[in-house]
């Protein structure tokens, strides 16, 4: 059995995508891992498949015909391998840290309670990237992406539920961490399933934790080690009525009332903090 498979999920991004499979194929040189990389492509039209079979031969490429969602493409990717560990990876990252992925790996192999962990996110010049969140109430996405987010009472919220009051710089259990960089163990994917296809993009991650937790498995945030993420938050870039216009607004919102309406009415107790 391999020790990690990679899995980037790819749609139109095949400058990102080259960037990334770079650095990470240069990461993994010289590493006593057994692993393997895949590139799972939406149906993209950018010529980012023929990209990858002309400059990465050595990576498994499987083109979907249609663009059905992020999270299923990741569960194609795993289906399609075996592995003690997958690395959910972004296109849109590089990873320029030594060892950074054989880190991971032992950090998992040392912590057989954690069935999910996440890096520390990075932006391009350097700073903290927040990538750890606690779990959402209802109210979050609302007050993040309309005026109320200038309001007084809701800052709090905002910092609270993006965790903003943490320095970041010790590794600790969080209820989720945003997915991009997910090391998620095999045994726990055997427990609780794939990632729920519901969420064609956007909360499946926060999903996935949840499930992790209420498994009996940890998600843990690990501070020493850095992936570099070109991280735009598209969904977020207009805020009101005209953003209802925007596709992949819309998609936020059908993901939210989707996580939510499956969690109604049950224990909003943050899994994490029950660990404290």
């Amino acid at each position: 059995m391999l020790d990690l498979s990679v899995i980037i999920v790819n749609f139109n991004g095949r400058g990102l995508l080259r960037q990334c499979l770079k650095s990470l194929l240069t990461n993994l040189a010289g590493s006593s891992l057994k692993y393997k990389a895949l590139v799972v492509d939406n149906n993209s039209s950018d010529g980012s498949v023929d990209m990858v079979r002309e400059q990465f031969p050595e990576v498994r490429l499987i083109p979907l015909k249609e663009n059905g969602g992020y999270a299923k493409a990741v569960n194609v990717g795993i289906k399609s391998i075996e592995s003690r560990y997958y690395l959910i990876l972004n296109m849109d990252t590089t990873i320029v840290q030594k060892e950074a992925l054989d880190k991971m790996v032992i950090f998992m192999d040392n912590h057989p309670q954690v069935g999910l962990a996440g890096p520390k996110l990075i932006n391009p010049n350097g700073s903290t990237q927040v990538s750890t969140c606690v779990f959402p109430k209802f109210t979050y996405p609302i007050y993040r992406r309309t005026f109320l987010s200038k309001m007084q009472f809701t800052k709090k919220a905002i910092r609270d539920y993006l965790m903003l009051d943490w320095d970041h710089k010790d590794s600790m259990a969080v209820d989720w961490v945003i997915g991009t960089g997910l090391l998620v163990r095999n045994e726990a994917i055997q427990q609780i399933g794939l990632m729920d296809e519901r969420f064609f993009m956007y909360f499946e991650d926060v999903d996935w934790c949840r499930r992790m937790w209420d498994s009996g498995w940890q998600v843990f945030y690990i501070a020493d080690i850095e992936i570099v993420h070109y991280y735009s938050r598209d969904s977020a870039k207009q805020k009101g009525f005209i953003s209802l216009f925007s596709k992949i607004t819309r998609i936020h919102i059908a993901s939210w009332l989707k996580y939510f309406m499956k969690y109604s009415g049950k224990n909003q107790i943050h899994a994490a903090q029950k660990e404290k």
